[in-house]
């Protein structure tokens, strides 16, 4: 059977999803025939657009603005989507950023406390508010966008991302514990260096992003799409027998 058959109809929230990798994952939602609630934070030119894009292949699609940091809004973005879609299928946890890069000696509790809320507090709050709509569907997916930095612990001045991003792996095994009894899958992608989003645009320079990618095996960065796909098999195995699992998107630079 196509993925494409698995997700059509199919309702699907996506946080943060109208940029980068978020919107790829978007993108390919709705090319699979699935009806989607974008989430997004700065971003509405972008989430209109998808709206667009997607009614004109006739499926409902509605953009939610919103911090998700803030337990409120969480809780709002999912009453919404439930407002436009009906139901709720599958959520796309992608919501995330390294904010900047800062070493241990310069690291306040301020900005350690930042980057945990923006990549898990508000990871915890969307599922708190999503899962029980999830839950009353026979099958429905969760899956989680963590990074290779939890694995490898990134580059310098990553600290504070890369234990939040690390902490995400923990965490998807821990709930996919959890909700298993109650039909709903929870897997992760981590996601090696991803070039043309707006994260490594900021946050890796040219000659870092080079280096980094003479050391992949296969000899090239990832995309956006590379991580799409991902996420779209993972989300569309919602009768299938994964769960707590983290696929590792990165051309081979890292193994388990």
């Amino acid at each position: 059977m196509k993925i494409n058959d698995k997700l059509k109809g199919k309702n699907v929230l996506i946080t943060a999803g109208a940029q980068g990798i978020g919107e790829s994952i978007t993108k390919h939602f709705i090319d699979s025939g699935a009806n989607v609630a974008i989430h997004y934070f700065s971003s509405a030119a972008n989430a209109n657009k998808l709206i667009q894009y997607a009614t004109s292949k006739g499926q409902k699609a509605v953009a939610i603005a919103g911090d998700l940091t803030n337990e409120e809004d969480a809780v709002e973005l999912v009453a919404d989507t439930l407002k436009s879609l009906g139901s709720l299928d599958i959520l796309i946890n992608n919501a995330g950023s390294l904010v900047a890069r800062c070493l241990l000696n310069d690291i306040t509790t301020d900005f350690w406390n930042k980057v945990m809320d923006i990549n898990l507090t508000s990871m915890m709050y969307v599922t708190k508010a999503a899962a029980p709509y999830l839950a009353k569907n026979e099958n429905s997916s969760i899956v989680n966008l963590a990074s290779l930095a939890g694995r490898k612990g990134g580059h310098p001045g990553s600290l504070a991302y890369a234990t939040s991003k690390g902490a995400i792996l923990t965490y998807t095994r821990a709930l996919s514990t959890e909700l298993g009894p109650q039909g709903i899958r929870v897997n992760a992608v981590a996601p090696g260096l991803i070039l043309g989003t707006s994260f490594h645009n900021t946050h890796t320079t040219k000659e870092s992003a080079a280096a980094t990618t003479a050391g992949i095996p296969i000899q090239r960065a990832g995309n956006a799409a590379d991580v799409a796909r991902a996420v779209l098999y993972l989300a569309s195995e919602y009768d299938g027998f994964i769960t707590g699992a983290t696929l590792d998107i990165n051309g081979g630079v890292y193994n388990m």
